[in-house]
């Protein structure tokens, strides 16, 4: 799935859709002392109450929200895994009977208990359901009311909550006119930030792939490889964060440690002409090693040859053949996204600004230049140039 795949779907997560049709929701709570189900409860999901559906409409809208590669995964099943997640989820999305997909869904339960200890009652919630997306519009002006043919998807969405105990509050009664201490006991259920979930089947353009699931992470760049693969029996897979890394080090391993920010700042500029050349395409484009090697070479890099990035891959990632998401490489390039940390001061740039940052050494001093196009302020007072040199040294002088 692409960021337009998962935004026509979420955008759907809303009350009173006639595209959107929730069959049925299943509530599981789980103990933390014991790790065991203390209650479960399924009903229609038109049958709750129109607040309930709301607060768990925003909250199948957060699984769904985050980028690719760092808080959102699509994930492969793998074919050998023992009790398959994706026998058991396909099967349960085949079933037209309530209480043979609660039993489906109890089996991913059971997993996602097993070896596993949570440090709150946790709420698992199973939705099952259907959208419709129109395969054209009738004119230019978009009816809701009419349609033409859809696409019809159904799926499953999984979305794990952690409860919080309740706060103690001092209340002011209107009628007695009195002070009154209250204390709830019940715990509170947190739709607003789901500690994980999940998407099955993935869905790219109008084909459904049952042979994905498009994971969801509590955090950014912080999955459970507990729930990917033990849970959701899925391959392995780099975040966001590791595929810069991983870059990274390629890099240094061809270059060596040190780089300046003049070359760097080439190399961001060159994979980010990459995206703008195939930003109509709707998956973001790779880099293998020969891009990487024609990135380094066009950056000006020396001494950069295919044999060199290829080694470099081996040593680093231990296959040379592995490709890049170009987006998962660069820092966000219109933003302050870069930081430079010294023991003096943090500073943030952009890619396309790091260019004018330059370390340079000044009467055998390190000192960080910042070229500016006008004169800077301090404390609302207007910093005045100075001009530094050495002097230099009198060749009459023995």
């Amino acid at each position: 799935m692409n960021k337009k795949d998962i935004a026509n779907i979420k955008k759907q997560f809303k009350i009173n859709n006639d595209l959107l049709k929730i069959h049925e929701i299943y509530n599981v709570y789980i103990m933390k002392e014991s790790s065991e189900i203390y209650h479960q409860q399924s009903l229609p999901f038109e049958l709750m109450e129109e607040e309930q559906k709301e607060l768990f409409m925003d909250n199948f809208k957060k699984v769904l929200t985050g980028q690719l590669d760092q808080k959102l995964f699509e994930l492969k099943f793998r074919r050998d895994a023992e009790d398959s997640s994706q026998l058991i989820l396909h099967q349960g999305l085949l079933s037209n009977d309530t209480e043979e997909w609660k039993a489906y869904m109890l089996r991913m339960v059971e997993k996602m208990l097993k070896d596993k200890q949570y440090e709150m009652d946790v709420v698992v919630t199973f939705i099952r359901g259907e959208y419709m997306k129109p395969m054209k519009r009738r004119s230019e002006e978009y009816d809701e009311s009419g349609r033409d043919n859809v696409h019809s998807h159904s799926f499953i969405l999984c979305s794990m909550n952690k409860t919080q105990d309740p706060k103690k509050e001092l209340l002011f009664d209107y009628v007695e006119k009195e002070f009154k201490y209250n204390f709830v006991v019940d715990p509170i259920i947190n739709l607003k930030a789901p500690i994980s979930g999940f998407l099955f089947p993935c869905f790219t353009d109008n084909a459904a792939d049952v042979n994905r699931v498009l994971y969801s992470a509590g955090k950014a760049n912080e999955p459970s490889y507990h729930f990917m693969e033990e849970v959701l029996n899925a391959e392995e897979i780099m975040t966001a964060h590791e595929d810069k890394i991983v870059f990274e080090e390629i890099v240094k391993k061809v270059t060596g440690d040190q780089i300046n920010t003049s070359t760097l700042s080439n190399v961001y500029e060159e994979i980010h002409q990459v995206m703008e050349e195939n930003e109509e395409e709707d998956d973001t484009p790779r880099l293998d090693y020969r891009d990487v090697e024609k990135v380094l070479k066009s950056s000006g890099v020396e001494d950069v040859d295919s044999e060199k990035v290829e080694d470099a891959f081996k040593t680093v990632i231990d296959d040379e053949k592995y490709e890049f998401k170009a987006n998962n490489i660069i820092p966000k390039y219109n933003s302050k996204s870069i930081k430079i940390k010294t023991k003096i001061a943090d500073i943030s740039v952009s890619p396309q600004d790091l260019r004018y940052v330059r370390q340079v050494e000044l009467n055998g001093k390190l000192c960080l230049m910042l070229e500016v196009e006008e004169n800077a302020e301090i404390e609302g007072f207007e910093m005045i140039p100075e001009a530094l040199f050495e002097k230099a040294k009198d060749h009459d002088e023995d």
